[in-house]
């Protein structure tokens, strides 16, 4: 096949060929877009799932809808590493100058935004972003304040034009205490006085848990999307609509072996369709096509998302993966790993940190990436 018409996009929050699965969280945005138009304001929208489940994917979705419909949007990816704190901050002051500009010159609102506009650039978004004075001088206040503040003088200007600004948030389980507080309070603020203001996050299984630590109200702000692999039909047409697109096509035994090995997974089906078309020699694509596209895609898999997590585990930390790995389980019990309990503590905490793993519910552990516990199997182990 031509590899210059290969229709599939494995990657990193790329928009697939063809949306599918997610009718329910589009069909909800829709609606809140639609009551913003009548200024009748709603909650927001949190999408919560494993890697892989394409939540990147809908969030850039949904905030292109909204920006179809003349929204004030702002995009943020946080960040957790050393300087995750300070580059969150400047992403929000960015976004917030970026979609002020965009959003002023549409609807020819150039005065109203010049007072927002001075807000943001006197913020401690700003000033955090861009290091002018010292952390430590930032509190949690100023940067609650201050968002507060931005958005009631930004509300008034979008609620003119029957619209809303909204801030996506991707990655959100890795904010900081303070910005993370200061979205909750301030989507809490804007329920109760009227704003046409939105949070939209994306994140980990366990963001809402994460949110709720944050402030307890946060379970009564959002709508909760529970991200989750395809079904069969969805992951068919997910697989048969962008190879027909450019005209290709499958056996019915070449397409039930490609949705079987991808398990629903939006990310596994775009790696195996990607590497079926780099491999079948032409169309309908069989079943001896499809072992091909399942051998060569895991190979990528492999070099790529999951050693993008596997690599930033210490050898200790490897260990301990690899003993919930042997467990054969989906969630097993932190208690039943065979590992010694006095270093599985704070083992624990680094790999949650990092975001290989998570807490389903108390006392349990399981990995934040489908299939991880197969790769590591795969893995030889030099740590010993």
């Amino acid at each position: 096949m031509d590899p210059a018409l290969n229709p599939y996009t494995p990657g990193s929050g790329r928009r697939p060929h063809s949306l599918q699965g997610r009718d329910r969280e589009i069909e909800a945005f829709d609606l809140l877009v639609a009551r913003a138009k009548a200024r009748r304001y709603d909650r927001g929208m949190i999408l919560s799932g494993l890697r892989g489940v394409g939540k990147t994917a809908l969030l850039n979705h949904l905030r292109a809808h909204a920006e179809h419909h003349g929204w004030f949007t702002v995009r943020l990816e946080a960040q957790n590493s050393e300087s995750g704190a300070r580059v969150n901050h400047k992403q929000l002051a960015t976004g917030l100058r970026h979609g002020l500009r965009k959003f002023s010159t549409k609807h020819a609102l150039k005065q109203a935004a010049e007072g927002v506009m001075g807000l943001i650039e006197g913020s401690s978004l700003s000033v955090a972003g861009v290091s002018v004075r010292a952390p430590a001088s930032r509190s949690a206040e100023d940067t609650l304040f201050d968002v507060e503040e931005i958005v009631e003088a930004a509300s008034e200007m979008v609620r003119s034009k029957g619209v809303a600004l909204a801030v996506f948030v991707d990655e959100m389980q890795d904010l900081e205490a303070d910005l993370t507080a200061a979205l909750i309070v301030t989507q809490h603020r804007a329920s109760q006085e009227g704003w046409p203001f939105y949070v939209i996050g994306a994140g980990l299984p366990n963001l809402p848990a994460f949110l709720a630590d944050s402030r307890s109200y946060a379970e009564r702000l959002f709508l909760y999307c529970k991200i989750g692999p395809l079904d069969d039909a969805a992951a068919r047409q997910a697989l048969v609509d962008p190879a027909e697109s450019v005209g290709g096509r499958y056996s019915p035994e070449a397409l039930g072996k490609l949705v079987a090995a991808a398990e629903g997974y939006p990310y596994f089906l775009q790696e195996f369709g990607s590497a079926m078309w780099e491999v079948a020699a032409g169309t309908p694509f069989q079943l001896e096509d499809a072992d091909l596209a399942i051998e060569a895609g895991t190979a990528l898999l492999d070099r790529g998302f999951f050693p993008s997590r596997w690599d930033r585990a210490t050898p200790a930390e490897r260990k301990y993966l690899r003993a919930i790995a042997a467990t054969g389980e989906t969630a097993p019990k932190t208690s039943s790993l065979s590992i010694a309990q006095t270093t599985a503590g704070p083992l624990r905490a680094a790999a949650i940190r990092k975001g290989i793993v998570y807490s389903p519910e108390h006392g349990r552990i399981s990995f934040t990436v489908p299939g991880m516990a197969t790769f590591i199997a795969r893995q030889i182990d030099t740590d010993e």
